[in-house]
């Protein structure tokens, strides 16, 4: 019986196949993957020579690397494959690296929570000791096109508050103070590239293109 929260658009057994390994392979590399679809770009005698166009992905409630993405649609480059019969496991091995792109959403409440805990919370820290001057990181809101960093300040009851505005900048995501001259940008792992940052309806989202490695 299928997964119910996972759907696949395909032609033909081949196809069937290796749909249903790739979304072996795609959760294997998240946490957890809530409702996952697939679209598969090619035919079946481009993938009897090891090759496909392409991979269209939709998911939603993803944990990747521990961090929670609400929405996540991602289109590949042409793929690198091997057809592992007989092993529903490891249905599919990825040959080669591949480009992606789209888009991912993050809320304020997921983002808040993760970066107060591990493994990012050393990402919230440098945030609060970069924009605040404060550490550690005690919270974050997102109010329409702002973000509100927050940070305990010893001896006083209110938490000192600041607000900034977004954008993408050079591949990585640039953090501005709302009022005075004060910014950073985000630590990036060079094989991403931001290429849109907007905060909207108490969410982040990102726009960009990643190199993947199997």
């Amino acid at each position: 019986m299928g997964d119910p929260s996972s759907t696949t658009t395909s032609t033909g057994p081949l196809l069937q196949l290796l749909a249903n390994g790739l979304k072996i392979w795609v959760r294997r590399q998240c946490d957890a993957v809530g409702e996952l679809k697939l679209e598969l770009h090619g035919s079946a005698l481009e993938l009897l020579r090891g090759r496909l166009s392409g991979v269209s992905l939709m998911a939603k409630e993803v944990i990747f690397q521990g961090l929670p993405l609400h929405y996540a649609e991602l289109k590949s480059g042409p793929l690198r494959l091997k057809m592992n019969l007989g092993k529903s496991a490891q249905a599919v091995t990825l040959e080669q690296s591949f480009d992606l792109q789209g888009t991912v959403s993050i809320t304020d409440k997921d983002l808040n929570q993760v970066l107060l805990s591990d493994p990012w919370r050393w990402l919230g820290d440098w945030l609060a000791e970069e924009l605040i001057g404060i550490t550690p990181l005690g919270g974050l809101q997102i109010n329409n096109d702002t973000l509100e960093l927050q940070a305990q300040v010893i001896g006083q009851q209110e938490p000192a508050r600041r607000r900034f505005l977004i954008r993408a900048d050079q591949g990585t995501v640039l953090i501005r103070h709302q009022d005075v001259d004060l910014e950073a940008s985000l630590p990036m792992d060079p094989a991403i590239h931001i290429e849109e940052a907007v905060l909207n309806g108490g969410q982040l989202h990102l726009k960009g293109r990643a190199s993947v490695t199997p």
